[in-house]
């Protein structure tokens, strides 16, 4: 018999300044705080049903029954839910996404966020938005900034607070209204050669460039707070730029090297350089994979998409700043 359910949508989120590397594996607690832009294109929808008939949980992603690794992680965080909610029933998950999996465009943020969202109606839990983030968390580290739109704060917590996981929490910038565009050049949609779970891990324990990288992003997180309150576009993006490079030098110096950028890859930055050369104002950031991610402002947003889109061959989409997840419909 089929129980309570509900379908919630959440969008991902684009980090200005990153987070990579977690001092908590299982509480998913991150070395820094970072701070993102959540964006208006490619949400997940996930609607999850309650079942007394099956004795594990059933997920089925873009239409396939997923397995291994995304199955795993689905069902121990719907359990850390259950254990919440003090519910044994299992779930019937579907899950539909408009963004590549796997390929560096925060599939796992839109995605945890939505099913944070409707496993928590679905169950019979009431969160306020600060709690739905903490909870998203546990699922995937940046979901935490999908259950909030636009420009996005992720609390990494002090390591010596009495309770470390009700201290590492997203909120959102009150303050922050910058005009900015993200111009996304899919360069690859296909799945990363190395997760990002992974590649973390590895450069986190590897790399001797990651404490320095850390201590940068520290001081980045306050001038792009600054930044974004002064609406200076040059500066948020010259942070942003800067912050991303940073971490993929980083992440190339872990032992095996992590390499996601591609020679179109690279193509597309000296693009966006030669852009600023000619005095139009774009700035790149990167995450955990080949494509690049272009801030302009909303005015110069398809230009800066055409001659990306000329200049690389690939398929630029527009962005802007998009909003927080949302309960669509409860089902009974």
């Amino acid at each position: 018999m089929l129980g309570d359910g509900a379908v919630a949508v959440a969008h991902p989120n684009i980090a200005l300044v990153k987070y990579w590397g977690k001092r908590d594996e299982r509480l998913i607690l991150p070395c820094t705080d970072s701070l993102s832009m959540t964006l208006d294109i490619f949400p997940t929808t996930t609607h999850v049903q309650l079942t007394d008939q099956n004795t594990q949980d059933a997920v089925l992603t873009d239409g396939a029954v997923a397995r291994g690794e995304m199955a795993r992680r689905i069902t121990a965080f719907l359990d850390v839910i259950r254990e919440r909610a003090g519910r044994t029933e299992r779930a019937m998950v579907e899950t539909r996404n408009t963004v590549p999996l796997g390929a560096g465009l925060a599939s796992s943020a839109s995605g945890f966020a939505a099913l944070a969202l409707a496993a928590t109606d679905a169950y019979g839990l009431s969160l306020e938005p600060v709690a739905l983030s903490r909870l998203a968390r546990r699922g995937s580290g940046s979901a935490a900034r999908s259950i909030f739109g636009g420009f996005v704060l992720w609390h990494s917590g002090a390591s010596d607070d009495p309770d470390p996981d009700l201290a590492s929490y997203a909120e959102p910038l009150a303050h922050a209204h910058l005009d900015l565009a993200l111009v996304a050049v899919l360069v690859e949609t296909g799945p990363k050669p190395v997760s990002s779970r992974e590649a973390m891990r590895r450069t986190a324990m590897t790399s001797p460039l990651f404490p320095d990288w850390l201590a940068t992003t520290r001081g980045d997180v306050t001038a792009m707070r600054e930044a974004l309150a002064r609406e200076d576009i040059a500066t948020v993006g010259e942070i942003a730029e800067r912050n991303a490079l940073g971490l993929h030098r980083t992440m190339e110096t872990a032992v095996p090297p992590v390499r996601y950028l591609t020679p179109t890859s690279h193509r597309v930055l000296e693009g966006v350089r030669d852009m600023r050369a000619r005095g139009l104002p774009a700035w790149a950031t990167m995450d955990a994979g080949p494509n690049v991610k272009v801030l302009c402002g909303g005015g110069d947003a398809q230009r800066v998409a055409g001659e990306l889109r000329k200049q690389s061959g690939c398929a630029a989409v527009v962005a802007r700043s998009g909003p927080g997840a949302v309960l669509r419909k409860k089902v009974r």
